[in-house]
């Protein structure tokens, strides 16, 4: 059966307006020529899709269905339009993704560059939040993506899984930590700490977590990135928490030694979430598709 997207444009036009002479000036098209293309289009399949009355038209109970699946095609139309567009280079795509300190910092890279690089169409916003933040903002429509603590409820988002991290002590190789077996991080607090600053969303986690213990964090000095805060670690300067990815490649490199804690909440599972699936544009689900991919290769 034949029908082409100005068939169904018209048929919604007409269900919107109740109206042949209003739904042909809104296509737009001639009123006899609307006419004509509904009655074939009845003809066609031999259906009824409106009740014609004095006032206007209305749908019949097969219009109504008629016209659902007709306005999911012309959903699906405009989305290849976009896409076409995007990828013509016609049109620029921004995306914006949210993250937390580690996440930001470890992860993602590794697969937001294969990402880019195959999307040269697409320019990526990306910003660092603590994970409650990140939910919100996911919430509000401010992001299109939000990587989180997978411990915290997530209201009604579509969550998804991207990664396990740990959150482990990083200290000099002759440090009184360095041979002990699982400690706490109240072991650690009472020496002094080399830390990120008290602005980033790790940091703001790691000095409430000290405070639950009733003893906050003796910082010594605030460093700008984890290579800086490891460079200090070696020179003795203080301890460090980091992302475990991140403190053993460090360790590597330097006079320094991961200590694993043994603290339940040191463990957490990084996920992906998102409002809607169906409302992401198609560059959007193929960045969180990414995302999953990098962090099932991972585990």
């Amino acid at each position: 059966m034949h029908f082409d997207l100005a068939d169904l444009r018209l048929i919604a036009a007409i269900a919107s307006t109740g109206s042949l002479s209003k739904a042909a000036a809104s296509v737009p098209v001639a009123v006899s020529a609307a006419s004509n293309r509904l009655r074939l289009f009845e003809e066609r399949c031999g259906l009824s899709l409106f009740a014609r009355h004095s006032d206007g038209m209305t749908l019949t109970p097969t219009g109504r269905l008629v016209l659902e699946a007709g306005q999911r095609v012309l959903k699906e139309a405009r989305q290849l339009r976009d896409t076409l567009h995007e990828l013509s280079g016609e049109r620029r795509i921004t995306l914006r993704l949210a993250a937390s300190t580690v996440a930001n910092s470890t992860f993602l890279p590794t697969a937001l560059g294969p990402f880019l690089a195959d999307y040269p169409e697409v320019d990526l916003q990306l910003t660092e939040q603590n994970s409650k933040d990140v939910l919100r903002s996911v919430q509000e429509g401010q992001i299109d993506i939000g990587v989180y603590d997978g411990n915290l409820p997530t209201a009604g988002l579509l969550s998804l899984p991207f990664r396990n991290d740990k959150l482990v002590l990083l200290v000099p190789q002759d440090h009184p930590l360095a041979s002990q077996h699982l400690p706490s991080l109240r072991d650690a607090l009472s020496f002094p700490f080399v830390c990120l600053p008290a602005e980033r969303a790790m940091q703001r986690f790691v000095e409430a977590m000290a405070v639950r213990n009733a003893m906050p964090l003796k910082v010594r000095v605030r460093a700008p990135s984890f290579d800086a805060i490891a460079q200090l670690v070696a020179q003795r300067v203080g301890v460090a928490m980091l992302p475990e990815a991140a403190a053993t490649r460090m360790a590597q490199e330097l006079p320094a030694v991961v200590v694993p804690l043994a603290d339940a909440w040191a463990t957490r599972e990084l996920r992906i979430c998102v409002a809607d699936w169906d409302a992401l544009s198609s560059h959007a689900r193929q960045l969180v598709t990414y995302l999953m991919h990098e962090g099932a290769a991972a585990r």
